[in-house]
């Protein structure tokens, strides 16, 4: 059995798992295609899907690129001390796309798009959500950079107690 397994790897490139996943996935995206079928809004679906791409692709991934090219190479150029360094890269990072991932969830509520429509079937207006997005931000930097403090401190605690694990004499054996 397990030459069986290792012939399909060597041939297939992952486990059988992958296989059955991707194929899932596939089924998945047929129905939902072919749900689409009959939405009387399907080129107007694609059209939105296609434009989504094209933006992301083209504007937003060169632009986050960028971004985390320009953080990891400033953090890299701050490296030069020699005390015990945690890269602060992930602690940014997670930080910074939770925060887009959420404006890009509550954006139409913070330019209040819908307005009427929202007020109407809720009987709130959409003013709090600006406020809230800016405080789940400043939560998710402040949670960030607390990880990454207590993150630094043991490792400056390793380092030290290495250090003082080194400095001791050996003891001499010739007494």
């Amino acid at each position: 059995m397990s030459r069986l397994l290792a012939r399909w790897t060597r041939c297939y490139g992952a486990g059988p798992l992958h296989l059955v996943v991707l194929l899932g996935c596939f089924a998945l995206t047929g129905y939902v295609f072919w749900q689409l079928l009959a939405e009387p809004l399907l080129v107007r679906i694609l059209v939105w899907f296609a434009a989504a791409i094209i933006l992301h692709d083209l504007v937003f991934f060169p632009l986050y690129a960028l971004g985390d090219r320009a953080l990891t190479s400033a953090v890299h150029r701050s490296r030069s001390t020699p005390r015990p360094r945690v890269s602060p890269v992930n602690y940014i990072r997670v930080p910074i796309l939770a925060a887009g991932l959420l404006l890009l969830l509550f954006l139409p509520g913070i330019i209040q798009q819908g307005a009427p429509t929202y007020l109407a079937a809720t009987g709130q207006t959409q003013a709090p959500f600006l406020a809230r997005w800016l405080l789940i931000t400043l939560g998710l930097f402040a949670a960030s950079a607390l990880l990454y403090a207590i993150r630094l401190a043991s490792a400056h605690r390793r380092a030290k107690q290495q250090a003082e694990f080194t400095d001791e004499p050996e003891a001499d054996e010739s007494s």
